[in-house]
């Protein structure tokens, strides 16, 4: 993906990064998780019925200008442009949600960055349960602690990667992917199911996540989920509320129509 409005301090800048770019595993990871605590993953537009556009300089002005979010096409989009500003080594991979029974078509975006010679999974654009820092392709079948929350990779009888996160005692499936790269232009099926097909989960209800290092904010449809350290607290609020509590909880100040 390609914007020629990205500009390096102003991307700094909205996901509060301070200091320089260390070009390692720390330093790449800092540059994540800033991003990560300070976009939220969002399907406001969806919800709204827009087209979600995946160019390159509508995405830095949706979330770079605007101060918006988005989902994995943008948000893992934008932190492409930042590694390739950088000069870290990446391409994109295609995976398969299996977190919604039925929802099994390859409508996700990873990256597989080279740092350090080793190749990682980064991800900043799975919502509630995307992982906090890069991953190790090569620790496969090893428990990895992010924050409170615990995953790990493990091969398939297809050699896929297959991503999952522990909740409760039971390991859940997230997605699965190969590592064939794959052109930002073969992601606008995909993109242009998720935001307009009736099974789309995205244009079934409302989702923002908000990540932060105690846990997440989530609302879906009329809840707001705050987990801290593990354990989840739910708030009701009415529909004329909305605004109100994604400008608060999330930042998210939306245009007036």
């Amino acid at each position: 993906m390609e914007a020629e409005n990205f500009n390096l301090q102003q991307y700094l800048d909205r996901i509060k990064f301070s200091g320089e770019i260390e070009l390692n595993i720390e330093g790449i990871t800092k540059l994540m998780r800033s991003q990560l605590f300070s976009v939220p993953f969002e399907n406001i537009d969806v919800q709204a019925g827009k087209v979600i556009s995946l160019n390159g300089d509508d995405i830095v002005n949706q979330i770079v200008n605007l101060k918006r979010g988005g989902y994995c096409y943008q948000i893992n989009g934008l932190f492409s442009l930042a590694l390739q500003e950088i000069g870290i080594p990446h391409y994109y991979v295609a995976a398969r949600p299996l977190v919604n029974p039925g929802q099994n078509a390859k409508t996700h975006l990873g990256i597989i960055a080279t740092i350090e010679n080793e190749d990682f999974l980064i991800d900043l654009g799975f919502g509630g349960n995307s992982i906090r820092k890069p991953l190790k392709l090569s620790e496969v079948a090893t428990e990895i602690q992010h924050d409170s929350d615990t995953f790990t990779l493990v091969k398939t009888e297809d050699n896929d990667y297959l991503l999952q996160i522990l909740i409760g005692q039971e390991w859940t499936n997230l997605y699965s992917f190969d590592l064939a790269p794959q052109r930002w232009i073969d992601f606008k099926p995909a993109n242009y199911y998720n935001y307009s097909h009736p099974d789309s989960v995205f244009t079934q209800k409302l989702i923002v996540v908000l990540q932060n290092p105690l846990g997440k904010k989530i609302v879906s449809k009329n809840s707001l989920k705050v987990m801290t350290n593990g354990v989840s607290e739910i708030f009701s609020f009415e529909d004329s509320q909305l605004n109100t509590i994604l400008e608060t909880e999330f930042n998210l100040r939306l245009e007036k129509s």
